[in-house]
């Protein structure tokens, strides 16, 4: 069966700064290639998307040499860093831009929603919008009669159907959004991160029509999100993308490890004290059965996370916790017991004994808070990998009934910088 989707060496060049190259004489040079249908002469000096340096170009290449085939009813996720091209990739996709070069070729219409209220018309009411956005996508009068009422009720904006939407939230915009681009029968739906705008219950609603039209109705989806659990529940293939190239491109699962292993995986963290907090994580670190800092543990090993975070005014019930999570599901979570800590410099030591994790790669996450006042939370602080082939035949674990989460009792300590051996 040919590719739905086929992208062939797909690039995309962007000049930072303004328009021009800021000499007649190259502008001309330029448009004369253009115009013999040769290569952009600029575009040779064009440097890899990084965003975290300094280059030398004012032409930066936001994709590279793309190439990928993605089958009918494929539900494909798209991942990687703030940076690395994805919205771009969406974009051309949507042809909302043309590459730069490279070719795409896609059979079949396409619903995109790329940003919160895509394709919409401010002045317009939600039931115009709603046939607007149909013919826009090439849908004929009747299909979209067929569908709206289907599509008002899965928005759950019905008392709002005949006001303008620009008098709506961006919640509500984006429910009717995704209602419309999901429930018109287009072969191929591109979504990009703004289901995040909605709240929880529209979240899973969304994932859950996505599924359906991916597998129910043998329709192609391309979902952009940087929640690992979405991708996992939702995609059965998923692309990563680093500073505009194609990094890997295999099945969900093993997209996410290669993701969560390449996406600043280390043992140790540093972070900019926030003074503006009350207090604020400074450090974390993970330290292995020998005392070394390592994002390799071993199964059945002892190993130790280290928080070092900053009080800057005294402060009563202080509960420092760590979560462990395996591609966004939360495996364990816990805490200190509330404390009163002068101001100063602590490190809080948690260890993990004998939890027993499966092959893979997993996350921490670190928060700060005071009694039930959450002060600061970071995500994906460190990253470690257990890289064991199998589960001991003698390995016990036990779960919580109806979750299938780890349990697991994690000793703590807290010091003060100025009481500790280092």
């Amino acid at each position: 069966m040919p590719p739905v989707i086929k992208a062939e060496n797909l690039s995309k060049a962007y000049q930072l700064g303004e328009i021009g190259t800021g000499t007649l004489s190259r502008d001309l040079e330029r448009y004369w290639a253009k115009i013999r249908g040769k290569e952009d002469p600029f575009l040779k000096i064009g440097e890899v998307n990084d965003r975290t340096k300094k280059g030398q170009s004012d032409v930066v290449w936001s994709l590279k040499d793309i190439n990928f085939d993605i089958e009918q009813g494929d539900a494909v996720g798209i991942i990687g860093k703030n940076g690395a091209g994805k919205s771009t990739l969406l974009k051309i996709l949507s042809r909302v831009t043309a590459p730069t070069t490279g070719s795409v070729k896609l059979k079949g219409r396409i619903a995109s929603l790329l940003e919160v209220g895509t394709g919409f018309h401010p002045e317009l009411s939600g039931r115009e919008n709603i046939y607007l956005n149909g013919a826009i996508l090439g849908m004929r009068k009747a299909e979209i009669k067929r569908n709206f009422d289907e599509i008002v009720d899965f928005s759950g904006v019905e008392r709002y159907i005949d006001t303008p939407v620009k008098r709506y939230s961006s919640g509500m915009y984006v429910r009717l959004a995704f209602a419309v681009a999901a429930h018109l029968e287009a072969e191929i739906l591109i979504v990009d991160e703004v289901l995040a705008v909605g709240d929880a219950e529209f979240q899973k609603k969304c994932l859950g029509k996505m599924g359906e039209v991916s597998k129910g109705e043998g329709r192609t989806v391309l979902f952009v999100s940087h929640n690992m659990a979405s991708i996992s529940q939702l995609c059965n293939k998923a692309i990563l993308l680093n500073n505009g190239k194609l990094d890997y491109f295999d099945y969900a699962a093993s997209t996410i490890n290669e993701y969560l292993k390449t996406d600043n995986s280390q043992a140790e963290a540093i972070f900019k004290a926030n003074k503006s907090l009350s207090m604020s994580v400074l450090s974390a670190s993970l330290i292995n059965k020998d005392g070394k800092k390592s994002s390799e543990i071993a199964l059945q090993s002892n190993f130790t996370i280290k928080v070092t975070y900053q009080v800057n005014t005294p402060q009563r019930d202080v509960i420092c916790a760590v979560g462990i999570m395996h591609q966004g599901t939360p495996i364990n979570t816990t805490w200190t017991e509330p404390a009163t800590l002068q101001e100063g410099i602590y490190h809080t030591y948690f260890q993990m004994d004998l939890l027993h994790l499966a092959i893979g790669t997993y996350t921490i996450g670190i928060g700060l808070s005071i009694g039930k006042s959450n002060i600061q939370y970071i995500g994906e602080a460190l990253i470690f990998t257990i890289e064991l082939d199998r589960l001991s035949d003698s390995t016990i674990v036990s779960y919580e009934a109806n979750t299938g989460l780890l349990i697991n009792q994690m000793k703590f300590e807290t010091i003060k910088d100025n009481e500790a051996n280092f």
